[in-house]
């Protein structure tokens, strides 16, 4: 269980996330994008994400990729308990979206290995399936932190692969 420190740890993080996603975005002579106001942007531990995997019929389910948390309740029927793709929630399953696998050695983050094809078709299932079809609830707590719970005071959003901020906030 986490300690009082990790969680201060987490809650700062949030805000800056959470602040961030407010500034505007606009390129010289572009107009900036208005404020969209959806749920508050937050921060999942594995723990914390693996309570919304679809076994309670009254929580929301949850799935991330690429260490994006959306909401995929609206598609209850693909991702619902006993539903074909309910493997994926309650976890990051970047690389099982990937390989279009549900193998639970494919059901995590690592990308380590996969080919330049499986990348792209990652990309592409992000972008025109999780990113066009849910909202995003927050994102996973690896993204932006060591392993031990501190910051990552090393953490460029734009310096990941396959990242784009401009898309995300």
């Amino acid at each position: 269980m986490a300690g009082p420190a990790f969680r201060r740890r987490l809650s700062a993080l949030a805000l800056v996330l959470a602040l961030a996603a407010g500034l505007p975005a606009a390129a010289a002579g572009q107009a900036p994008r208005p404020a969209e106001r959806g749920p508050p942007v937050r921060l999942f531990t594995e723990e914390e994400l693996a309570r919304y995997g679809g076994e309670e019929e009254d929580q929301p389910i949850y799935m991330a990729v690429k260490g994006v948390v959306f909401d995929v309740t609206s598609g209850k029927e693909f991702y619902g308990r006993g539903a074909p793709y309910n493997a994926l929630t309650g976890k990051d399953s970047t690389r099982g979206v990937a390989k279009m696998s549900l193998d639970p050695a494919d059901l995590t983050h690592d990308t380590t290995g996969l080919t330049a094809e499986e990348l792209e078709s990652l990309d592409d299932v992000f972008t025109k399936v999780y990113k066009a079809k849910y909202p995003i609830v927050g994102y996973t707590a690896r993204r932006i932190l060591n392993e031990d719970g501190s910051p990552n005071l090393d953490f460029k959003p734009e310096d990941q692969p396959h990242f784009d901020i401009k898309d995300e906030f």
